[in-house]
């Protein structure tokens, strides 16, 4: 293939078998060939045109000039953009919003019937150490921890039966990302770029935002998989305070503006004749309109992330942490039509509180609750809950009984728990004020109207307007979509 490769395709016949392929050394490279035009010159007819038509396939989705050009969705719309906090690591349900009275009853004694398999060994039941007190006319119960949430109950709809597959971090967090545990598939925020492009193209379409650095599996969280790259997520490290070093290498360090449109533009010529010699190529297209995107982003960018702009009260309501940081910027990239923003909570698995669950469930909650709360009062003052979908939750739950070390011996914490745990959405489209579905009286398996994460996807695709039997791309012959083969649409929590 071009330069490395020292044999180029002289003539090829397909009407005929007397004639033969002839390979030549390439001594000159006037004319270098691409692999593609390789392989479908040497398919020896129908099949050649076919194999070309699969390589092709992912190129013709880039057909237009701006792939993140806004797209009409499939139905009328309840959401416009989604906001996903992320409480990477697991926290538990039933210490947030799922409390189990049966479950303090049995504290320290083993549960009437066998423990369900988790990742970890674990002993007898043990009660949650919150307090939790019932908020807003529809009375949902949320912890002392989240308290701050309280003037949001009736905006509030909580799934208390959640399930996914196993209960391990890797899988399970690509389950909630992408919808498969194990295989290369794009997230969620990367169809919905795909499937509905960005109001506002001078930022990125999907951005995912972590204080300190990659939560588990890194970059696969929100990654493009197959769709073109330039559905992919932009990573923003959020401990960063100055925006220079938050928007890495996003400013020039010696050209002004003008001297970079012409670097650009130039670059980009060279670019285009590059593409026009190798045929379509979804990954040099991809990175083609990510270098002009990046040159638009600087003005904006920097203008977007940067929160000091924001009146001190504002600030003072979100909180000076990581958390309250990027909640606020989170505000400002909706606003500015941002389609689709994941806040992590920090890196690694922060939430994963295999012991002293008291304390650092705790801790945790402390550095996002009154960001969360602010978040949700911005967006309905500005008139952006309506048309923002807000989810919280982790990929998992946790054990409502007591995790043990190898001697048998309490942790005070509790194991992962993919059987039942809980998530809730607000705005967008949701019913505000809703309980939907139950786990058993210990909180240890969704028992009452389970809502796998398939399930989920498909319903807030469907809130952005999207039919997710219908978003799909064909890849290898075969047409996927985010839901897999399964997914339904969750209506009764919606307005």
């Amino acid at each position: 293939r071009g330069r490395s490769n020292p044999f180029a395709i002289q003539r090829i016949s397909i009407h005929g078998l007397t004639e033969k392929l002839h390979m030549t050394p390439m001594l000159n490279f006037k004319n270098p060939i691409s692999r593609r035009k390789f392989l479908t010159r040497s398919g020896m007819g129908m099949a050649g045109v076919g194999f070309h038509s699969l390589l092709a396939q992912g190129a013709t989705q880039l057909d237009s000039s701006n792939p993140l050009a806004p797209k009409p969705p499939h139905f009328a719309p309840k959401a416009r953009h989604i906001i996903h906090i992320f409480m990477n690591g697991g926290p538990s349900h039933v210490d947030t919003f799922d409390p189990k009275p049966e479950l303090t009853k049995y504290h320290g004694k083993p549960l009437p019937n066998p423990n369900l398999i988790t990742e970890r060994q674990t002993g007898a039941a043990f009660g949650s150490p919150f307090k939790f007190r019932q908020y807003g006319s529809s009375g949902i119960p949320i912890s002392e921890m989240f308290e701050d949430l309280a003037p949001h109950a009736d905006d509030m709809c909580v799934i208390r039966s959640m399930h996914c597959d196993l209960p391990n971090h890797e899988p399970s967090l690509m389950m909630m990302n992408c919808g498969d545990n194990v295989l290369s598939r794009p997230s969620m925020g990367a169809w919905l770029t795909y499937g509905l492009g960005t109001e506002n193209q001078n930022l990125p379409g999907f951005v995912a935002m972590c204080p300190g650095g990659y939560p588990v599996k890194g970059s696969d969280n929100w990654r493009s998989s197959f769709l073109p790259g330039i559905f992919e997520g932009t990573f923003i490290n959020t401990e960063q305070t100055e925006v220079d070093k938050l928007l890495q290498n996003i400013k020039h360090p010696s050209l002004d503006f003008k001297s970079q449109r012409k670097q650009v533009d130039l670059l980009q010529q060279l670019n285009r004749r590059h593409l026009k010699l190798q045929g379509k190529d979804a990954q040099l297209e991809a990175r083609i309109q990510s270098f002009e995107q990046a040159y638009r982003m600087q003005m904006e960018a920097s203008d977007a992330f940067d929160i000091q702009k924001e009146p001190p009260s504002v600030r003072e309501r979100y909180g000076d942490t990581a958390q309250g940081r990027q909640l606020l910027m989170s505000r400002r990239l909706v606003e500015r039509g941002v389609r689709f923003v994941q806040l992590w909570h920090g890196k690694w698995q922060p939430w994963d509180n295999h012991d002293a669950i008291e304390k650092n469930h705790r801790h945790l909650a402390n550095e996002c609750s009154k960001g969360i709360a602010a978040l949700l009062t911005d967006l309905k003052d500005r008139g952006l809950l309506e048309e923002t979908l807000v989810l919280w939750g982790g990929e998992f739950g946790r054990t409502p009984t007591v995790e043990q070390n190898g001697k048998g011996e309490s942790k005070l914490g509790r194991d992962h728990n993919h059987h039942g745990f809980s998530v809730w959405m607000a705005g967008g489209g949701i019913k505000g004020g809703t309980i939907y579905g139950a786990t058993d009286p210990f909180g240890f398996k969704a028992v009452k109207n389970p809502v796998h994460v398939h399930d989920l996807h498909a319903t807030m695709l469907h809130l952005m307007g999207m039919d997710h039997e219908r978003l799909s791309y064909r890849y290898a012959s075969r047409d996927f979509r985010l839901t897999d083969v399964h997914g339904r649409v969750i209506q009764d929590i919606i307005a």
